[in-house]
């Protein structure tokens, strides 16, 4: 539909757009003013062997081109590739957000470290980049065991591992060499674009960087925007890991139990980044440990996108998607935010994850999701897997679980939110069926 620009119609193009997320967007404020047009289907781009990078890239102007009405803004709610290549897709038409330059700043892993040294130095980990290709990868690492490997350009902590000594490193190298070309490739095609200092340029998509452990803590992520060089917060989260490594998120939790002090030093440190990066005029979410014993913070990662995952959070206790946050941005205007309108205290999202492969027999009925979610206030339920498939035809899991099921809680309190989560657990059926060890995709996981 082709909507005249008369009547003050927004036409807002959405990279990736799926129902689900859809249906948040028209639930927005003013959303009768908008109009949101699919520019790529999340099918498109995530259910493909490949990242359609190049299609993107030449087919995205293309069609936002002969569009015959007026584009107003182009937004993403999705990580790689979405946001990496919504500079891209913005530039020709003149549109508010970031620069190439400044998003890579923050989504390669590298170069960000090496920006937040420059700014934040006491809050990192010791770093060192590493190329999986090379004769003996180990002699260019810088770091004694332990330490973190992934690649420079990843989501959900895909081909991430914790090396412990020489054998898992050359474990997690091999599986690294076999899977990283996934995310590595379609990256050079972004990076083949950008303006990149020299020491940057060595270290392609195809690297990895490897990280000191930081100490057990809470984790937290902080949402948030630039605007016109302004940077600000408007939401934290609590991000509650499983599983024997800890890499694996188990539920986010809205909002933040940590002590406001901590929250607002936290909020000091990602301003002082986003701006050495340049970021602006664009929502991001920073992920950050506190260390409680010793009160250290640690600084995670950058993310140049809202959480999606956080999204039913802040309508739960805020009152609004925030959708809305991105969307105010894109249009040149400051957000406006709900704060504590929702009709919940709390809220969380639930992972339900197994740590092993395994054939699935039974899921839960969408009439038998419909009826929890009708009997118990505030739940949301989202299945990622069907009866016959194995867990391990997931696509881009962690390296040491598969997420089965999401479950969105809202409540009054913590307790409660814990009361109906173990409810939803009581009437959820999924049963899965062993499978042989040996099968077992050898690329996912070091020996």
């Amino acid at each position: 539909m082709v909507v005249s620009e008369s009547d003050g119609t927004r036409n807002i193009f959405v990279v990736g757009l799926d129902d689900f997320h859809l249906a948040q967007l028209k639930e927005l404020p003013g959303a009768s003013r908008y109009a949101f047009h699919p520019l790529f289907t999340r099918e498109e781009l995530k259910a493909g062997d490949r990242f359609p990078v190049r299609e993107v890239l030449e087919d995205g102007p293309r069609q936002l081109g002969a569009f015959p009405g007026r584009v107003d803004a182009v937004v993403g709610y999705w990580d790689f590739p979405v946001s990496t290549a919504l500079p891209l897709l913005r530039r020709p038409l003149g549109l508010p957000g970031p620069s190439l330059e400044a998003v890579l700043r923050c989504e390669h892993k590298y170069w960000s470290r090496v920006e937040q040294a420059r700014v934040v130095p006491d809050h990192l980990p010791r770093f060192c980049a590493v190329d999986p290709f090379a004769s003996d990868p180990l002699e260019g690492v810088t770091l004694a065991f332990p330490f973190w490997l992934k690649p420079v350009r990843s989501v959900l902590s895909y081909l991430g591992f914790l090396v412990t000594d020489a054998d898992s490193f050359h474990a997690a190298i091999a599986a690294t060499r076999e899977g990283i070309r996934r995310f590595g490739d379609p990256f050079n095609e972004i990076l083949a674009q950008a303006d990149l200092p020299e020491e940057i340029a060595r270290v392609d998509g195809n690297h990895c960087i490897a990280e000191s452990l930081i100490s057990a803590g809470r984790q937290c992520t902080l949402e948030g925007y630039a605007h016109h060089g302004e940077v600000r917060i408007y939401g934290a989260v609590d991000s509650m890991r499983e599983g024997s490594t800890g890499s694996s998120f188990s539920s986010y939790v809205y909002p933040s139990t940590l002590p406001a002090g901590v929250q607002e030093r936290m909020g000091d440190i990602a301003a002082r980044v986003i701006r050495q990066v340049g970021y602006d005029d664009a929502p991001f979410n920073v992920e950050f440990y506190w260390e409680e014993e010793t009160d250290r913070i640690w600084l995670l990662e950058i993310n140049c996108r809202i959480s999606k995952s956080h999204a039913p959070l802040f309508q739960m206790v805020d009152g609004c998607y925030h959708h809305q946050v991105m969307i105010d941005l894109a249009l040149g205007r400051e957000p406006a935010m709900p704060h504590r309108e929702g009709r919940f205290g709390c809220a969380a999202k639930f992972m339900l994850r197994r740590h092993e492969d395994a054939r699935v027999v039974r899921v839960p009925t969408d009439e038998e999701i419909a009826a929890i979610e009708a009997d118990i206030p505030g739940v949301v339920i989202q299945l990622e897997v069907r009866p016959g498939m194995r867990l391990s035809e997931l696509r881009y899991q962690d390296s040491y679980s598969y997420e089965v099921a999401v479950v969105f809680v809202g409540a009054a309190d913590h307790a409660d939110l814990e009361d109906k989560y173990q409810q939803v657990l009581a009437r959820f059926p999924l049963e899965f069926a062993p499978v042989d060890e040996n099968a077992r995709g050898a690329s996912r996981r070091p020996a």
